[in-house]
Order: C-alpha cells, then structure tokens, then sequence
C-alpha cells in the first residue's frame, strides 16, 4: 500500500472526526468555545448541516471515508482532523500539536490507525511539537515544513529524520509572526496544492525564497486577496487534480480557479470552518491518495 505523499492526487481513503462527535452539543459548545479561542458560538444544529453538504462532496470522489470516535479526551478542534498526524509513503507519523489544547488528540488517534491496521513509521518525542497543517507535500519527493509557533525545530530535525528516505527535498518554510502566537497560522494556511502546477497562495504571508521556488517549479499562483483568505479562500482541499473544495463565498478565488481550468466545488462553512478557522484540508486526513 502506498500512502499520501501528495496534496492533489485522486483521494481515495480520508479520515474525519464528524462535529456530533467532536463538539458533542450545543451546551458542550457553550462550554468551550472559547477556551478554544473560537471566533464565536458555533450552532450545534446549523454544524451538523454544513457537514452533510461537506461530506456529500466527499463522497463524490473518495472511496473510504473513516470517522474518528468521539472521545473525552479531546476537545472541539479535534474536528479538524488533519493536525494529529501526517501521512508518507510508508504510513503514518504521529505528531505532537505546538497547541497544548490539541495534544491529547495524537494518543486517541494513534489507537485509531493501530486498530484500523494502518502502519505507523515515527511518532514525535521530547519537546517537537508540530501540527499537519505545516507539513506540506510539494510532490512525491518534495517535502516543505512551515517553521513557526505550532512547529518547532525539534520537530523539524525528527521529520527531516523520519522522511530521510522518502524525500529528495525537504524543506523548512520560516513562518511569519502575523496574528500572533494565540493565532493559528501554518504552512497550509498560505499554500494550497491543486495539481502538480497550480497552487492556491496568499503570497503576503509568504517568504520571498519559497514563492519564488514554486515559479521555478513551473506552479501557477491562485492568488487569494485579503478579505478572502480571512473567510479561508486559501484553504483548498484537492480531491483530485485540478477538483476542489472550497468555503462559500470566496469569488474571486473561485474564478480564478475555474479559470484555470478547475472543478470547483463549495459547501456552507459558517459553523464548522469560519468560527474554528478550518478549512476543508484541516478537517480532513488524506490517508490515500492514488
């Protein structure tokens, strides 16, 4: 079995945490929301609908679909599914969330791959934090890390470790301070993969060195304005080359994706992607794509 080590090919097995089992209630949200440091009250009702329109589109496209349980041991954002851990060719590595919030999740998920059988490669110790959402496959033998407040060094020195035979390239992105430490900015939040040469950006976040080196690659930029990467315009989730999904309301990232000669699909993402700032690759796990 070959695992993900792309970000736009044909999606064929994801993992996903379902909101009825990750923000459990409307009181459950009223709780926690902030502790969370969500925008606002997501509304339990109103989630659980989003999701259906969400999960319609999956289906479309991906063949297994697997839910992660619901588990006292971890809070609201374990809705986005992708930050626990990150797939390589050779299966799994568990990683450890640079939010001390979310660092319960790896143990509950790594049980969840053991049972489902999928093989784990490496798993983060000692003081290496990251999350999924700075490890981004470039290609097959590309690999980029963002290096900001969710991703230490440490980390960095045991992926480049743990991928050392995996990958021709690997290379570590410096992340701007931006909204702050509070604030989640990773790698994925400025960088979407949509085929091997186009690319979902919001080059105002990025380092001039890495930007230039995906011109280099031949990778056409998306550029996303302002207003829509704060509704998430540049959080794309490829579910094969050149298709998409997208949050609601992004026009102007849309055109220019149909433009380019892209499907492009929407889902309403009020509730459970504006409010926890998710997009659709946060929330899921690409396990296999082919």
């Amino acid at each position: 079995m070959h695992y993900c080590s792309s970000m736009y090919a044909p999606l064929k097995h994801v993992i996903v945490k379902h909101p009825k089992d990750a923000f459990r209630s409307q009181q459950h949200l009223s709780d926690e929301w902030k502790t969370f440091n969500y925008l606002s009250e997501p509304n339990f009702e109103k989630a659980l609908i989003e999701y259906a329109e969400f999960l319609a589109i999956l289906e479309k496209y991906v063949e297994t679909i697997d839910y992660l349980p619901v588990s006292q041991e971890v809070g609201l954002d374990s809705l986005y599914a992708h930050d626990p851990v990150k797939f390589t060719p050779h299966g799994a590595i568990i990683l450890k969330s640079g939010k001390t919030l979310r660092q319960p999740e790896a143990a509950v998920y790594k049980a969840f791959l053991q049972e489902k059988g999928i093989p784990i490669v490496g798993e983060l110790t000692g003081n290496a934090v990251s999350d999924g959402g700075d490890i981004v496959w470039l290609d097959d033998r590309t690999l980029a890390v963002g290096r900001g407040y969710r991703t230490n060094e440490e980390a960095i020195r045991q992926l480049k470790e743990m991928t050392a035979d995996m990958v021709d390239d690997f290379i570590v992105v410096q992340l701007p301070h931006d909204l702050g430490e509070d604030e989640c900015l990773h790698l994925m939040s400025f960088i979407s993969m949509v085929d091997k040469d186009l690319a979902v950006v919001h080059s105002r976040l990025m380092p001039v060195f890495f930007r230039q080196l995906l011109l280099e690659r031949g990778i056409q930029l998306v550029e996303v304005p302002k207003d829509e990467y704060d509704a998430l315009g540049c959080n794309v989730l490829a579910l094969a080359p050149r298709v998409c999904v997208i949050p609601q309301g992004n026009h102007v990232t849309k055109q220019q994706l149909l433009d380019a000669g892209t499907t492009v699909f929407e889902y309403k993402g009020n509730e459970i992607t504006v409010k926890g700032t998710g997009g659709p690759t946060c929330l899921t796990c690409p396990v296999v794509r082919a």
